[in-house]
């Protein structure tokens, strides 16, 4: 019984659901959505059309209607490719120009983890964005895949003075992590935005005026897994065009940094600042000033909100390539391990993480838990060990993570890739990691080949040559995936 390529991809998608750096990592971000049917009008896009190919039977489960779909263990039923079949597939792939003369690659079953081909996989090479998959293994294993932060309003230590306009009472925004606060409702099917301060403001303005108080004064405490803003080695360019902002623990969603965009430089207080506006459409009045203050001892709430779970920020991070995201979050389960919150400490903490899970880290070098800053290092056999751990099931968080990756040709940073051209047959069967610097390009992920069997990959070019630009160098990269895929390689 043959299967045509739809179905194919149906298979792909399910099984799957599995200045220095003065343009760095520009997010490799491209905003898009996953639907197993998709419409012209409604996918911005034509449905894609490919050629009918025959391939041998494979089950396939069900779909879940899910927005955490699981990454399904591969049972490796399907034939496996062989080393010689795939050096010879791919020989022509990799010495595509566009990838420059460095380039570390390893290919792995699926089901295995079994090593199909390696070269150069112990060499470092800078990761880029690649790197945040150490940081999400690391993250997965310290914090409760459920778990979510927590933004609180409580009452401050002087409960109400006498001022020139009246009684006036001191109220404390407390950052707890989330840093994705909707400024309006918060959306609870949305990841960033679940919570929402004009939600939290209702609740504060109900208490409040419960107890006869209809002026406030607004403080921010920020002291929870506080530390510096900005990497020493991030340059100030970057910062400047939106390509990361500041690490804090309390935030808007609608200033997420973005490439064009600038983050805000004080994230807290432009959270403050919108709750108070939430705070005063509730009839409540509050004062002009915001200052920074310590919230009391066992100080009672006066309303809460609580971010999305951790599994889908972590996930989130990953498919829009956050660098901020990534960083706060590294941060948060860094503290919950008992370290302090300084770049360094943060990522020494991530390198020993993964360590402890088996992982071989000889060779990385990490300066930050984003890939962001110049002088990171990693060879590309680490990843495809981690890549290795979510496939084969062995590390349940992160293959809930890593079930989560971009799709090629329809969702987060590969949303705009693979959609026509010699790439365009691996759309839907590919997940993965990109990965963007000055002068390298990488992925990082799982794909369906031509035979059913997954399969996981990392490939990292970094001498990407100064005139083939990061098109050219994301093109080669796909022609790449989608060569992996279409070979049955034996």
């Amino acid at each position: 019984m043959g299967r045509t390529l739809a179905g194919r991809a149906a298979l792909g998608v399910l099984v799957l659901v599995v200045g220095g750096y003065v343009t760095a990592d520009v997010h490799d971000r491209v905003p898009g959505f996953l639907t197993l049917a998709q419409s012209p009008t409604t996918a911005g896009m034509p449905a894609p059309t490919v050629a009918q190919r025959t391939f041998p039977p494979v089950t396939v489960p069900s779909a879940q209607v899910s927005a955490a779909p699981p990454l399904l263990v591969a049972t490796g039923a399907a034939p496996l490719p062989t080393t010689a079949g795939l050096s010879a597939a791919l020989a022509a792939a990799l010495a595509d120009r566009g990838l420059g003369s460095s380039v570390g690659l390893t290919v792995r079953d699926g089901s295995t983890g079994a090593s199909l081909l390696d070269i150069s996989a112990q060499v470092p090479r800078t990761p880029a964005s690649t790197a945040k998959l150490l940081t999400a293994a690391a993250v997965m294993s310290a914090l409760t895949p459920a778990r979510t932060f927590s933004t609180r309003v409580v009452r401050g230590a002087s409960h109400g003075q006498v001022g020139r306009v009246g009684h006036v009472t001191d109220v404390i925004l407390v950052a707890g992590g989330d840093t994705l606060l909707s400024p309006g409702r918060g959306n609870p099917v949305a990841v960033a935005g679940r919570a929402g301060l004009a939600d939290l403001a209702g609740q504060v303005a109900k208490a409040l005026k419960a107890q006869g108080v209809t002026r406030v004064r607004l403080q921010i405490d920020d002291r929870y897994a506080s530390g510096p803003r900005y990497a020493p080695a991030w340059s100030p360019a970057d910062v400047s065009a939106g390509l990361t902002g500041p690490v804090a623990m309390l935030g808007l969603s609608t200033q997420r940094p973005a490439p064009g965009r600038a983050a805000s430089t004080d994230p807290a207080l432009s959270t403050a600042r919108a709750f108070g506006r939430a705070l005063g459409a509730d009839g409540i009045t509050v004062g002009s000033a915001i200052d920074r203050a310590a919230s009391p001892e066992a100080a009672p709430d006066l309303g809460e909100v609580r971010s999305a779970p951790v599994a889908d920020l972590t996930a989130l991070a990953l498919g829009d390539s956050d660098n901020a995201l990534t960083e706060s979050l590294a941060r948060q389960a860094a503290v919950q391990a008992g370290r302090s919150t300084s770049f360094t400490a943060v990522a020494a903490w991530v390198k020993e993480s993964v360590a402890s899970r088996g992982v071989a880290v000889d060779g990385v070098t990490l300066i930050d838990t984003s890939g962001l800053s110049t002088g990171t290092l990693i060879p590309v056999r680490v990843i495809g060990d981690l890549l290795a751990l979510a496939a084969g099931g062995k590390h349940p968080a992160l293959q809930d993570v890593v079930a989560r990756l971009p799709v090629a040709g329809l969702t987060g940073t590969l949303a705009g890739r693979f959609g026509r051209g010699p790439a365009h047959s691996a759309a839907g069967l590919a997940r993965a990691k990109t990965g963007t610097l000055t002068g390298v390009a990488a992925l990082a992920g799982t794909v369906v080949d031509r035979g059913g069997r997954l399969l996981t990959f990392a490939i990292l070019a970094d001498r990407v040559p100064p005139g083939v630009g990061t098109l050219t160098a994301r093109a080669a990269l796909d022609r790449f995936v989608a060569t992996l895929a279409a070979c049955g390689c034996r």
